[in-house]
């Protein structure tokens, strides 16, 4: 079988960034359009598959007052592509306002396509405010796991009179070092969202004497990203901890390659970088088919606009941020060294600094909270009169 291509291929290394950011708008148009409409005609609506086809679980995320995103993949063979075929398939879906699924007040069905790798997302709306619901899928005969979401407050509600919200975060969940136990204790929380960070996956190779082994080499194909979120995605603690409640998520380096900065590798070798580029819109799009992310976080081939704000009432407004895609290379060659050696050099970009300084300014939430990637204090990592700090975080960019 032909392996799958990222969407929106790079075709050729001379292609300018202005042209291809054209050309994929116009391409990412196109494509909502055909999401939104679907061909029916080539949609299969009583698909049978070779084993049960939700092994990757459920997901919720990006809750709003009125509603939020479902999420699912239909993988039958998880870590070998999914193991479906190149049709469409229609998945039905429901919102219930009990656990037993017999109080509907949301239902309808979504194209799960082969180009997006199967992944389904739902954007769900018209819900009331505050409150705890639960959801299901069903694809043929099959039917999904149970999960379990909620509504935040609206954000003219005042803090005084917005219910309290217990959040919790995780990051850097690297597969190879251990079981993922920490989601078991945050199960037993109950938190009402969950924040992840960055470093959901780790791109790297498999590493003999590890307490569980990575499925791969390194990964650089969309296929073989997609395989490395399914093995992730497998473990019945992260599976447990998606249904239980909604989560928000940003991405940090692993999900593509270690320490990139912008279009910059972390090796500075002769790779031309049309190649870098294709394998991060790869990347980028099996992080979008493996998140409960919206639409208007669909991937332009390698950029994806993932900084929002996620609001609940007037108490707490989390501005999501992406210190990745948009900064410039580590100052010092990413060697450590003190804070703010290049005075010019930009972490979040131009546009995103701009939006967050708006955003701040014109929240009236009791709290802000940045949901970001990289440590912000000055941490000296060595001993001695001189400040050393990493050069991939905050210090490098002050």
């Amino acid at each position: 079988m032909t392996p799958y291509r990222p969407l929106f291929p790079l075709d050729s290394p001379r292609l300018s960034r202005r042209s291809f950011l054209g050309a994929s708008g116009s391409m990412l148009v196109a494509l909502s359009a055909g999401r939104a409409r679907g061909n029916e005609a080539v949609v299969m609506t009583k698909p049978s598959f070779t084993a049960y086809p939700f092994q990757l679980g459920v997901a919720s995320g990006d809750p709003s007052a009125d509603g939020f995103v479902l999420w699912t993949r239909l993988a039958p063979q998880p870590l070998a592509g999914g193991g479906m075929p190149r049709e469409a398939v229609w998945v039905q879906w429901q919102v219930a306002e009990d656990e037993a699924m017999t109080k509907i007040v949301a239902s309808g069905k979504e194209i799960a396509s082969p180009d997006w790798g199967h992944s389904v997302h739902v954007e769900v709306t018209g819900l009331k405010p505050d409150r705890w619901y639960w959801y299901q899928f069903k694809a043929g005969a099959e039917t999904s796991p149970r999960g379990r979401t909620r509504t935040l407050e609206h954000p003219d509600r005042p803090a005084a009179e917005t219910s309290p919200l217990k959040m919790t975060f995780a990051s850097c969940q690297h597969f190879e070092a251990g079981f993922y136990t920490a989601y078991q204790h945050m199960l037993g929380e109950s938190p009402d969202l969950v924040l992840h960070l960055g470093d959901y996956i780790y791109e790297g190779p498999s590493k003999e004497g590890q307490i569980r082994l990575h499925n791969s080499a390194e990964i650089v194909t969309l296929d073989e990203y997609r395989n490395r979120h399914a093995q992730y995605k497998s473990d019945p603690s992260l599976q447990a901890m998606h249904a239980a409640a909604p989560w928000v998520v940003t991405w940090d380096d692993h999900e593509f390659d270690n320490n990139y900065a912008g279009d910059i590798p972390e090796e500075k070798g002769p790779a031309e970088k049309a190649d870098f580029l294709i394998r991060r819109a790869a990347a980028y799009q099996a992080y979008y088919e493996h998140m409960p992310l919206r639409a208007a976080c669909i991937p332009k081939g390698p950029g994806m606009k993932l900084y929002r704000s996620v609001r609940h009432g007037s108490l707490v407004d989390f501005h999501v941020l992406d210190t990745r895609q948009h900064r410039s290379d580590q100052p010092n060659k990413d060697r450590p060294g003190p804070a703010s050696m290049e005075t010019d050099a930009t972490l979040l970009g131009s546009l995103q600094r701009d939006w967050l300084l708006g955003e701040l300014k014109e929240s009236r939430a009791t709290w802000n909270v940045l949901a970001q990637q990289v440590m912000m204090a000055r941490v000296n990592r060595f001993r001695g009169p001189y400040e050393l700090c990493s050069m991939d975080q905050w210090p490098g960019y002050e």
